[in-house]
């Protein structure tokens, strides 16, 4: 899963900053058993960039806090349809 061609939508885009974009399909990297479904949680905690990467099956779920100059609140699913990796923000949904 998440090896084809990689989209994302305007929403991303403009409101999720490359760094953190790259770093969301790192984390979808890292994961061993992959659903088509990745949902991130991105956070504020104390001044820092909180980011919760889960899926459901199998059950997953991970836990970061980095360092960022302006961290931001958002949930991003990414979904593997087979023949597209797409980012999108919760909303865009």
């Amino acid at each position: 899963m998440f090896k084809s061609e990689r989209y994302m939508t305007k929403g991303v885009q403009s409101d999720i900053p490359v760094v953190l974009q790259i770093f969301m399909w790192d984390c979808i990297k890292a994961v061993p058993e992959q659903d088509y479904l990745q949902l991130f949680l991105l956070s504020e905690v104390d001044g820092k960039q909180k980011v919760v990467h889960e899926q459901e099956v199998p059950e997953y779920k991970r836990e970061y806090l980095l360092a960022f100059p302006e961290p931001i609140n958002a949930k991003v699913y990414v979904i593997d349809d087979g023949d597209h990796c797409t980012m999108l923000l919760a909303e865009e949904y």
